[in-house]
């Protein structure tokens, strides 16, 4: 906690761009997800990228060395879906754990082997991230029966539970709850990073909490989530988790994001974070910004003291974050404000 936050006082982080996009540059098939461990497995596969880090670890490992070498401080896991509740997609609920576990592995070693190669070049970071579900407690499935849920709170929050549980054995050094469309799910998540450390404490195994970001998606120029919360109203509903980071990512490019993240940087009591897509989809559901114009974008924002941590979503790859990192090299960071003891209270 104490070396990421000394790193964020004295310069802006770039973390990493999108997983799934470099994913798609290796055109694998059917039998390239399943491997030799699921060649007969039941029911198609192919689409679960989280599952790769069992079958083609060497991918994911060269994916994450591809963002460090672009110049990314912190690397994401790959563990978007990797819950239970997601994976029951693809009937490998009880993969959960195991996927989680491996993500972290791989993540970390391509940290060890770039450092290897590039000394004094760190500390760079890994952050297990935890996505927003493929199922929402805020929102019914069913039109003709608003009060319906198709899962409960308990249910969402254990599924956290055994992701967290993996992803700090595995070694990650801070937890990314994002792309968060429903603040309650957020809620169940930081709820159940809350319960793992109470429970591993009263086992007599005490661990020493790593730091948590916490990273939203507004929806569309309404400046809301699809839950329906404004920024700010989001912003509050999260802040007792007393989160390293609070920013935003996805659903927008950076040009639609801006007015969004000028004004976190005026809520936030902590560090803020900003990692859009490269621009809007088009028409092929594709992205077309290229990565001078992104990090023009950005570098506008460190400019004028909006950001901490900085990179990109959906459509993003290592050229947009090696862009990105180049133009906020030379700015600094934004400053935390200073906080009242009232408002430290109530944090």
């Amino acid at each position: 906690m104490n070396d990421i936050k000394a790193e964020l006082t004295k310069r802006i982080l770039v973390i990493d761009g999108a997983m799934g996009t470099m994913i798609q540059r290796y055109r694998l098939s059917e039998a390239d997800y399943r491997g030799e461990r699921f060649k007969d497995w039941a029911s198609d596969i192919k689409g679960n990228n989280d599952l790769l880090c069992l079958t083609q670890p060497q991918i994911i490992r060269e994916i994450h060395k591809q963002y460090l070498e672009a110049g990314a401080d912190i690397i994401e896991t790959n563990t978007f879906n990797a819950q239970r509740i997601s994976l029951a997609d693809y009937h490998m609920e009880s993969l959960a754990y195991e996927i989680n576990l491996a993500a972290a592995k791989v993540a970390r070693q391509a940290i060890q082997e770039y450092e290897s190669t590039h000394p004094g070049s760190g500390p760079h970071f890994v952050a297990g991230a935890l996505g927003p579900m493929n199922k929402t407690l805020s929102l019914s499935p069913d039109v003709n029966n608003p009060g319906f849920r198709s899962v409960s709170f308990d249910d969402v929050a254990t599924a956290y539970y055994e992701q967290t549980k993996a992803l700090i054995e595995g070694g990650v050094d801070l937890l990314l709850i994002e792309t968060i469309f429903d603040t309650l799910n957020a809620k169940a998540a930081i709820y159940a990073i809350q319960k793992f450390y109470r429970d591993t404490k009263k086992s007599g195994r005490e661990l020493k909490e790593i730091p948590v970001m916490i990273s939203g998606t507004i929806t569309d120029a309404s400046g809301r989530t699809l839950s329906g919360q404004t920024l700010e109203a989001f912003y509050t509903s999260v802040m007792h988790a007393r989160p390293l980071s609070i920013g935003l990512n996805c659903a927008l490019g950076a040009a639609q994001m801006r007015p969004h993240i000028e004004e976190l940087s005026q809520l936030a009591s902590c560090f803020t974070s900003a990692y859009p897509n490269a621009g809007l989809p088009n028409a092929m559901g594709e992205y077309d910004e290229k990565p001078e114009e992104t990090a023009h974008f950005i570098e506008e924002w460190a400019k004028e003291g909006f950001v901490n941590i900085v990179g990109g979503c959906c459509g993003t790859t290592p050229d947009h974050i090696k862009h990105i990192a180049e133009q906020v090299r030379n700015y600094k960071p934004r400053e935390l404000p200073v906080v009242g003891e009232l408002e430290q209270a109530l944090a």
